[in-house]
This record gives structure tokens, C-alpha cells and sequence, in this order.
């Protein structure tokens, strides 16, 4: 049997993104025979009590004290360090014990505030390493890395990883839930025969630590929608905004629901006619399913996600939350995308062609049979 230990983390500024696309990766291999373990460090806002309800073991990383914070050594840090929640050296010697004990085959990690020095530290001698990353600005050990990100090439991690590293590039290689792939063919079907916007998702990220949620509700009433149009807004149970996006969803002038920690994304996703979204990882889902998509940018980390997306009208990008225009572009667009079908239906499908939602087999495959991809 193969042993997979991840190292990712979730808290209220990083968000669910990272611990989610490695729950999907660690439910794949499950199925394939594989026993996988979750190291997660305990911040507000983590996932470990929804790692172990999936039914994997999740091995708990103390939150320390903030004279614990600082690295031992004056070498430059990545810009995300602060994540962490403790030093890079003190999350390894945490970490190496756990891994030593666990003696995986490989050790996967999703965590933007980890570089090459955290995974020289721990990694065993036999194990391999994955790295999940977006951002390509430090270096790794990696065996093989996966950036999903449109427009990403493996040549933006020349000199970050050794010669060996096998650097899957591109949403091709989304880790996504076998029910989007699954849905996909229906889902596309439905954008081309069905006339009108009846059904608007809203979904901006798990934690909404900022209540981008409530700004978005604030604003659609100034927006011309359809008088039977229904909305659904999806938030995760720990979103510091929760009950006050309830209340103002019951003041919308359309029936508008509140669902926490859903299970049935795809499906909800496919029934849409227009979506509202983070341009986060979440972006690879709707795309699956040709979903036409208005984004706003959460974190520096979505520009860039948001910016190719656009230039390939594959979504329609308002830019930053912190903007003082994307409202009025927000009445624009919603005006434009409502009123002409032809519209709609070319961004479903410059969406639909970014990513088919098949990427996690590919990593499976190259991970447990030894396959390299060509």
C-alpha cells in the first residue's frame, strides 16, 4: 500500500482552496488503494475536523506563540511566510517527527509559506515530493510539481526545481472532483438550448474573511436582473460573515438561499446560468462546466488567474474587490451577459475549452504508476 502524507493548511486569511484541491488529489488515491495522511496546523478558520469527516487521519500542528514566529536564520523568506503561523525551521522539526513515522512514499505540499529548505528537512530518503504552488517565486525539491494556473508554463520554474522535476503546467492538470467531469457533457448541452439567466451561484471562497459576499448582494440591487431570477449563494460554515449574508439575502428583491459546506458543487455549478466568483481555484470548476462567470479578485494571488481568464473570454474579470469600479462594471456586465444569449453562449464556451476536469486521474496515474506525461 502507498502512503501520501499532504502538508497544507487552512485558516481564515489563507482560506479552503489549498486544503480542498488536496482533498480531492487524496480522495483519488484513496480510491486507488492509497493511505493518506493530513499534517495541518491548527489556525482559525482550519479544516481538520472536515479532513477527518472525509475519513482521513489528520495529524494536529499547534498554533505557537508569536515569539515562535521568527526563523532562526537571516535568509530571505518567501512573501507568504507569515502563513505559517511559526518559523519555517519550527514547522519542520514538527513536521519531520510525524513524517519520519509515517515513512510515505510521497509527501505532498500545498502551502505557499514552504520552500526548498522546509523540504530538504523533512522529506525521507526514499520519499518523493510533490508541490502543489501558483505562484512560481521560490524554490522546491520537488519530483514533480503542479501549478494549474491558465497560462502557466513549465518554463516558469526553470531554476526553481532540480533538472529531474517533471512541472505540470496549465488547468489541464486541475485537481478536480470526479463529479465535474462527470456532469460536464449535460451541463454544456443546457448552455446551448436554454434562452434566459434564471439562476444565479454566488460563490466567493469558503472563509470571505472580508465579506466580498455582502458587498456583492449590496450591489446587485442596482443591477438589472429578471424578475424571476433565483440566486444561490454558497459559503463555508466558517466564514466570519455567515449569519450577516443571511440577513441581507433575505432583503434581495429575488428569492435568495444560504447554503453552507455543500456536497453537491457540480451540480449546482451546472444548473447556473451565471455565476459570481472568486477567481480562485474554484475557477477551474466553473470552466469544467462552461458556467459564464464574473470574477472578483480576493488576493494577490488571483490577478493573475483573473487576467487570463478575461483575455481569453472564458469569464469576465472586475477586478479587485479593493477597486473603486467594479460595481458599475458588475451592472455592465450582468446587463450585457443577461440581455444577449450569443454573448452568454461564446463564454461557455471559451470556458468550457480551458480545462475537460480530468487532471486529477493524470496526477494519480503519474504518481502511483510511475507514468510520465508527454
Amino acid at each position: 500500500m502507498k502512503v501520501v502524507a499532504f502538508r497544507a493548511d487552512a485558516s481564515l486569511e489563507i482560506g479552503t482552496g489549498h486544503v480542498m484541491r488536496c482533498l480531492t488529489l487524496a480522495e483519488a488515491l484513496k480510491e486507488q488503494g492509497a493511505e493518506c495522511h493530513f499534517l495541518c496546523r491548527k489556525h482559525a478558520g482550519h479544516l481538520i475536523d472536515a479532513i477527518e469527516a472525509r475519513g482521513f487521519r489528520a495529524h494536529r500542528l499547534l498554533v505557537e506563540s508569536p515569539h515562535g514566529t521568527t526563523a532562526r536564520t537571516g535568509d530571505l523568506q518567501p512573501d507568504h511566510a507569515h502563513w505559517l503561523g511559526t518559523s519555517w525551521e519550527h514547522d519542520a522539526d514538527a513536521c519531520a517527527f510525524l513524517i519520519t513515522q509515517l515513512a510515505p512514499d510521497w509527501l505532498v505540499v500545498d502551502h505557499y509559506a514552504l520552500d526548498a529548505r522546509w523540504e530538504a528537512a523533512v522529506l525521507p530518503d526514499r520519499a518523493r515530493l510533490l508541490v502543489i504552488d501558483d505562484l512560481a517565486d521560490r524554490s522546491h525539491r520537488a519530483d514533480l510539481l503542479l501549478d494549474q494556473n491558465l497560462g502557466r508554463e513549465a518554463e516558469d520554474y526553470a531554476g526553481l526545481v532540480p533538472m529531474g522535476c517533471q512541472v505540470l503546467a496549465g488547468p489541464q492538470f486541475a485537481l478536480l472532483r470526479p463529479e465535474f467531469s462527470e456532469r460536464r457533457e449535460s451541463s454544456l448541452a443546457r448552455r446551448q438550448r436554454h434562452p434566459t439567466v434564471k439562476r444565479l451561484l454566488i460563490s466567493l471562497g469558503g472563509v470571505d474573511k472580508d465579506n466580498a459576499t455582502g458587498q456583492v448582494l449590496d450591489a446587485l440591487n442596482a443591477c438589472d436582473l429578471p424578475s424571476d431570477l433565483k440566486i444561490t449563494v454558497v459559503m463555508g460554515a466558517t466564514a466570519p460573515w455567515l449569519e450577516e449574508v443571511k440577513a441581507r439575502a433575505v432583503e434581495l428583491p429575488w428569492p435568495t438561499e444560504v447554503v453552507v459546506n455543500v456536497s453537491d458543487m457540480a451540480r449546482r455549478m451546472a444548473e447556473a446560468d451565471l455565476a459570481i466568483g472568486a477567481a480562485g481555484s474554484t475557477s477551474w470548476e466553473r470552466c469544467c462546466l462552461g458556467l459564464p462567470t464574473l470574477m472578483l479578485v480576493l488576493a494577490e494571488n488571483q490577478l493573475l488567474i483573473a487576467q487570463r481568464l478575461h483575455e481569453a473570454g472564458a469569464a469576465l474579470s472586475l477586478g479587485s474587490i479593493d477597486s473603486s469600479t467594479w460595481k458599475s462594471q458588475l451592472q455592465d456586465y450582468i446587463a450585457r451577459v443577461v440581455r444577449e444569449s450569443a454573448y452568454r453562449q461564446a463564454l461557455a464556451c471559451n470556458s468550457a475549452n480551458v480545462t475537460n476536469g480530468l487532471g486529477v486521474s493524470t496526477l494519480v496515474g503519474l504518481m502511483l504508476e510511475g507514468k510520465r506525461w508527454k
